[in-house]
């Protein structure tokens, strides 16, 4: 079976492998600073997804920080001046306060000469009229996508999950954002406590049958990470856990539902292993991967 892959696209456009740089732009989330709640989503780590992003005071120095980490991957005979990164602002809500704080943020990230584009991920209900406008002007400089997280579309789970809003709200969101042209990449959690695999791929059969189709989908293997509710939960009544092979043949059968034209830009995902809790066959990521590709090249 043959997917467009997010790492061969922008390989292709671009003549290089394009890494993210995480970076922060010092936002909280409604569903964390008590506007509709605390704590997050149940599955959220303290570092809300972006445990791995570095936060100096300035978006210069952070992406500084993050090439630190990156430069060593890339080939030695590919010059420093010549290598090209997205910016991604991963942690908690981007698009949540003060659109007058956060265009100059994101502006200065667009404005360096690496940063080819921007992935900005945020919630659904923090994007109001002028936030869509924002990014607009930013999408007009430089390539910027956003990453929803949907999650799932049952309502039963949103609950349990303490996601803090509904569908219609990601709808609304969604189709304004496409009708000012910005890219959408959806994310989907697979292995939500409650969900049967039928639940799971309505959700992906979901994605699918929206028009205009997301321009990516990001599948993530739910992670139960110390120090979060979800955490809390499994502890005191362990919820069954996908196995590896399982979750790969689930994936299989989320890519043979989603439209040829949607790009895949994650198939699982790793936690930080100092706080990865559960399942802890997802820590050894070379063979995850490996099993996920032979699964897919066999389909």
């Amino acid at each position: 079976m043959k997917i467009r892959r997010i790492s061969e696209e922008l390989k292709q456009k671009y003549g290089q492998k394009i890494y993210k740089l995480s970076l922060s732009a010092g936002c909280t989330c409604p569903n964390r600073d008590g506007t509709l709640g605390y704590g997050g989503c149940t599955f959220c780590s303290e570092g809300g997804s972006g445990d791995f992003a570095s936060h100096p005071a300035s978006i210069r120095e952070q992406i500084a920080e993050a090439r630190k980490r990156i430069d060593p991957k890339l080939p030695a005979s590919l010059a420093m001046e010549d290598r090209r990164f997205i910016a991604y602002f991963q942690s908690f809500t981007n698009t949540y306060g003060n659109t007058a704080r956060l265009e100059p943020i994101f502006s200065e990230a667009a404005s360096q000469p690496e940063i080819v584009g921007l992935s900005i991920g945020t919630r659904p209900d923090c994007l109001e009229e002028d936030k869509i406008s924002m990014l607009k002007r930013l999408n007009e400089r430089k390539p910027v996508w956003i990453e929803l997280g949907l999650q799932t579309i049952h309502e039963v789970t949103a609950q349990r999950i303490h996601r803090g809003y509904s569908l219609p709200v990601f709808e609304d969101a969604y189709y304004r954002l496409k009708q000012a042209g910005i890219p959408v990449i959806v994310h989907v959690i697979l292995g939500l406590p409650g969900e049967t695999e039928e639940m799971m791929l309505q959700t992906i059969r979901y994605l699918a049958s929206l028009d205009p189709h997301p321009d990516g989908v990001k599948l993530q293997l739910l992670h139960i990470l110390k120090g979060t509710r979800l955490a809390d939960e499994y502890l005191a009544c362990p919820f069954p856990l996908l196995e590896m092979e399982e979750y790969c043949r689930l994936v299989v059968k989320c890519l043979k539902i989603l439209p040829e034209d949607i790009v895949i830009h994650r198939l699982t995902g790793d936690g930080p292993k100092k706080l990865l809790l559960a399942p802890l066959w997802s820590a050894d990521k070379k063979r995850v991967l490996n099993t996920l590709n032979r699964f897919i090249e066999e389909a």
